[in-house]
């Protein structure tokens, strides 16, 4: 490999003076700043970005740690954090934790021995103390979908508001009996999409029928799971399912199970993955804003990074709560009126932020 010894040698010159030429930032002769170029031109030299980075304080990288790349939300947010952070000159080191808490455990301390400038994080699990730690230890920390406390930045949507507007829409279009398929309610975002859920119900005057709610903490479960439940008892005339792959899965055990979508059963999904007007029928389901949270969190990681927050307000930690929209699509029926109404996709309604 070679060194800046090896450049000053060809060039004639220091060591010093090379770091100096090279850097930019201290003014050196023209003619012997020539030389130097020339030299490390000749010599192909790399600069040793680790060695620069912790010179100055930075290394130009960004940890992003996400719970499951195979699952079709975490590419979409992660190519935002990725284009945001390349425009700004920074690298992402992508780790992902197939759910457990302790690989992500383990990855954050990896990252920070890679003396990484700050990570993004949208969490595995309920545990909270490792992450409140990192924060505490001064390296800056976005959580990303999932939050945990307002002691750390981070970018979401308002799950129960969302939840409600889904739910709601349903009850407005005539469903009575909406079963809900939820993820592990330990994590926040699908505990605050049951409240949303269960606040639909109550402000339009529904019981709560604790038999249709069903909680799946393992997504590769909810086909079999769903088709355990409408063999088991009379069939719901709707399901909300709390993300996009479950809607998936709870449409295949719907037809599988002899069912109708929507005629039946309408389904609605959360997500709006790039799958769902494809699918059939196309999935009414909450649009989140993936691409552009993934965005917004790498320009807030930047912005601690650099220092650009000047005001206590501004250093002080926040939660941006970006807009949802429920996207209709044929998924769903209207039963206020028999007659089938499949018009095209529209938009219902958007979440407010917070």
């Amino acid at each position: 490999m070679v060194t800046i010894k090896d450049v000053a040698r060809v060039a004639g010159v220091s060591a010093s003076t090379v770091s100096r030429a090279l850097s930019g930032r201290i003014p050196v002769e023209e003619s012997t700043r020539r030389k130097v170029l020339k030299a490390a031109k000749e010599l192909n030299y790399q600069p040793n970005a680790l060695a620069k980075g912790l010179k100055e304080g930075r290394t130009g990288t960004i940890g992003l740690i996400v719970p499951n790349i195979c699952n079709p939300v975490f590419p979409l947010v992660s190519r935002g954090v990725e284009d945001t952070a390349r425009k700004s000159g920074y690298t992402v080191i992508l780790c992902n934790t197939d759910e457990d808490v302790s690989i992500e455990m383990e990855y954050i301390q990896k990252l920070r021995k890679k003396w990484v400038d700050g990570i993004i994080l949208a969490t595995s699990g309920k545990q909270s103390g490792h992450i409140t730690e990192l924060k505490d230890s001064g390296l800056p920390v976005v959580l990303l979908i999932r939050r945990l406390e307002d002691r750390v930045d981070a970018v979401v949507v308002d799950n129960n508001e969302a939840a409600r507007q889904a739910v709601a829409y349903l009850i407005r279009t005539g469903h009575r009996k909406i079963a809900m398929v939820n993820g592990d309610q330990g994590l926040t975002l699908y505990r605050e999409r049951f409240q949303g859920y269960l606040r639909a119900l109550r402000e339009s005057g529904l019981a709560f029928d604790p038999t249709l709610a069903l909680e799946i903490p393992i997504v590769q479960n909810c086909y079999e799971t769903v088709r355990e439940f409408l063999a088991a008892r009379p069939a719901p005339d709707a399901v909300f399912a709390a993300s996009d792959p479950m809607a998936l899965q709870v449409m295949r055990a719907v037809k599988d199970a002899g069912y109708r979508v929507p005629d039946d059963i309408s389904v609605i999904g959360f997500d709006d993955l790039e799958s769902a007007p494809f699918l059939d029928p196309p999935l009414t389901t909450v649009r989140q804003p993936l691409y552009q949270m993934g965005a917004a969190a790498a320009e807030r990681m930047i912005s601690r990074i650099e220092g650009k927050a000047t005001t206590p307000e501004e250093r002080a930690p926040s939660v941006l709560v970006m807009d949802t929209e429920l996207i209709v699509r044929k998924s769903t029926r209207d039963r206020t009126d028999e007659k089938e109404q499949y018009g095209s996709c529209e938009t219902i309604g958007k979440g407010q932020n917070g």
